[in-house]
């Protein structure tokens, strides 16, 4: 039987993508975390961000909350890693 696919499953990876580019994931082989790039977290944050635009008004309450709460907290996360950069750098 197949699985079935929600909104929020699709959403989903698209944010751990983000948290990969931010070297908050390890990799499944190494179990190291990879450096930060920023232009790719940045990338995924901005397609999260056009999906969001281009289903407003299309959405259950549950998808638009997840949808936002994913942004809130990826784009939190992005002011974290350039505050901590800018310092470090």
């Amino acid at each position: 039987m197949p699985v079935e696919v929600t909104f929020n499953a699709f959403v989903a990876p698209l944010a751990t993508t983000a948290a990969v580019h931010f070297g908050d994931v390890a990799g499944p082989s190494s179990g190291a975390k990879p450096p930060a790039n920023i232009d790719a977290a940045v990338h995924a944050i901005e397609m999260l961000s056009l999906l969001n635009e281009k289903t407003k008004g299309n959405l259950t309450e549950d998808e638009k909350s997840f949808l936002v709460n994913v942004l809130l907290e990826l784009r939190m996360r992005l002011v974290e890693v350039r505050k901590a950069t800018a310092t470090s750098g």
